[in-house]
C-alpha cells in the first residue's frame, strides 16, 4: 500500500530545516538587550570623556606639555604596535561603541512607542521619568553633532581656524579664542552634563545593579561623575577667555 503511493507521486512530508538563531541577536533584539548595550557602552564612552578631560588639563600647564601630551599619544605601543596603532585600536572602540549606543537608543525609542498602547495619566514620578527620557534623547543627538563639529574643528582642521597639525595647544587656543565657537563648547558641555547624569544614574538599573539600599549613591555618583566632566570641559573655553591660557 505504501509503495502504491509512492508511485502515485505522493511523497511523504518533510519537516523544514530552521536555521539556528544567533542567541545575542536575540539578545540585542529585545528591550532589556537594548537596555544592556546602551549599558556597556554607555561605560565605554564614560570613561573616554574622563580621560579625555583630564589629558586636557595639560592645557594649564603650557604649549610644551600639552603638544608632548598629544605626541605621546601617537606613540603608546611602539614598538609592540606601530605608531598610532594603540591610539586607532581605541578610536576603532569608541567608534563602534558609539553607533551601538545610538542605534540601540534609537531602536528603543521605536519599540516603547510601538507599545504604548494608552497615555499614562500625570503623575509626578511620570513626569520625572518623562523629563529624564526627553533630555536624553535631544540632548544626546546635539552632543553627538556637537562631537562631530568637535573633530572638525581640532582633530580634522575644518573648523575655520588657524590649525596645524601636531600642535594641539596652539588649536585649542586659536579656536576657543572666537567667543561664539567657545560659547557653543560651553553650551554643548552643559547639555553633556544632563546626558552623562541621565545616563550614569540608568546604567546600573540597565544592568541589575539597583537596590534600594544604596540607589543614593547611585544618583550621588551621577551628579559627581557629571560635574567633574562640565567643570573641567567649561574651564577651557573660559580660561582661553578671560587669558589664563594664551
Amino acid at each position: 500500500m505504501l509503495s502504491g503511493t509512492r508511485a502515485r507521486g505522493v511523497q511523504p512530508l518533510r519537516q523544514r530545516r530552521v536555521r539556528p538563531r544567533i542567541w545575542i541577536l536575540d539578545f540585542y533584539g529585545s528591550a532589556v538587550g537594548k537596555k544592556a548595550v546602551m549599558a556597556v557602552t554607555g561605560i565605554v564612552l564614560l570613561g573616554f570623556v574622563l580621560v579625555h578631560m583630564l589629558g586636557n588639563l595639560h592645557l594649564y600647564q603650557g604649549a610644551e606639555k600639552m603638544n608632548w601630551y598629544g605626541e605621546y599619544l601617537r606613540e603608546i605601543g611602539e614598538p609592540v604596535l606601530p605608531r598610532t596603532g594603540l591610539l586607532w585600536i581605541v578610536r576603532s572602540l569608541l567608534i563602534v561603541s558609539f553607533a551601538l549606543h545610538i542605534h540601540a537608543a534609537a531602536t528603543l525609542t521605536l519599540m516603547n512607542r510601538q507599545s504604548r498602547q494608552t497615555k499614562y495619566q500625570g503623575g509626578r514620578d511620570y513626569l520625572a521619568a518623562n523629563y529624564a527620557a526627553r533630555t536624553m534623547r535631544w540632548s544626546g543627538v546635539i552632543v553627538g553633532l556637537f562631537v562631530l563639529y568637535h573633530l572638525m574643528d581640532l582633530t580634522w582642521g575644518m573648523g575655520g581656524a588657524d590649525f596645524t597639525k601636531g600642535h594641539p595647544y596652539e588649536n585649542v587656543v586659536a579656536s576657543l579664542s572666537r567667543a561664539p565657537v567657545a560659547g557653543v563648547y560651553i553650551v554643548a558641555n552643559l547639555l553633556l552634563g544632563m546626558h552623562i547624569y541621565h545616563g550614569a544614574w540608568s546604567l546600573f538599573q540597565s544592568l541589575g545593579w539597583s537596590h534600594p539600599r544604596f540607589n543614593h549613591w547611585r544618583r550621588w555618583f551621577a551628579m559627581a561623575f557629571a560635574a567633574v566632566i562640565v567643570i573641567g570641559n567649561v574651564s577651557f573655553p573660559i580660561a582661553v577667555l578671560t587669558g589664563i591660557v594664551e
